[in-house]
């Protein structure tokens, strides 16, 4: 087996040489018992994950004002969604791969895993473990903003054994900031910032979200929005936080 540090720096090297542009490792033992609650012992045996991020087209999230739009709605869901989900389950099959021919468990999470129809939950949640591994914070939107690019990436997770060096959650920073809560036209959002002791429902209605998303005769092809993804500040080239 490699030293902890060599197959780390490996594994990222591996994760950006097929399209990352995030990779980080989290300790998942603070989350424990929602990662239980969530995906069940099957999820929760394991003491890290990696995780990978990809960061959508900037050209086509900027055109989300418009997600009425057919053309608009139909590349979002398209370039955003399919064809980064795509890549990041190709990722995170590659990287546990690795894993396993070093001698250790790995088990790679689909980017999109809705297992829950009735909650709306998938196994595992990857923007938990994106903050756990300090590539962010979850912000009002339930999404997790990057210092970088806010909340314009998705996420794909490894869960495994590894030894690997851990990242340090960062500490929330959207402070007083309501643009994602105030864009929202579900008003699925209540304003209140992340906390790990609170259930989603304190934060988000998914239901209000998905049922707009829905509505064909709001949104073209029925599932466009993103504009908790658009208005946040850490995505917007001309707004962005540089401390």
């Amino acid at each position: 087996m490699a030293g902890k540090d060599d197959l780390e720096k490996r594994l990222h090297e591996e994760a950006l040489t097929l399209g990352a542009d995030y990779f980080g490792v989290a300790d998942l033992s603070p989350a424990q018992e929602l990662i239980f609650e969530q995906g069940g012992q099957m999820m929760a045996q394991f003491p890290r994950s990696l995780s990978v991020g990809v960061v959508m087209p900037f050209t086509i999230v900027d055109q989300l004002p418009r997600h009425n739009d057919k053309a608009v709605a139909m590349a979002y869901y398209s370039h955003c969604y399919e064809i980064l989900n795509r890549r990041l389950d190709e990722i995170a099959s590659r990287l546990s791969s690795s894993l396993r021919r070093e001698g250790y468990r790995a088990f790679p999470v689909r980017a999109t895993q809705t297992v829950d129809e009735d909650r709306q939950y998938g196994l595992f949640s990857h923007k938990l473990a994106a903050h756990l591994a300090g590539l962010g914070w979850i912000g009002k939107s339930c999404l997790l903003v990057t210092p970088e690019v806010g909340p314009r990436a998705r996420w794909a997770s490894v869960l495994t054994d590894a030894p690997l060096t851990t990242g340090q959650p960062l500490t929330e920073r959207c402070g007083t900031c309501m643009k994602c809560v105030e864009a929202c036209p579900a008003h699925a959002f209540t304003g209140r910032n992340f906390q790990a002791c609170e259930p989603r429902e304190a934060r988000y209605d998914v239901f209000k979200c998905v049922d707009t998303r829905r509505d064909e005769s709001t949104y073209a092809c029925g599932g466009a929005c993103g504009m908790c993804v658009y208005v946040c500040p850490y995505g917007r080239k001309n707004e962005r936080d540089t401390d």
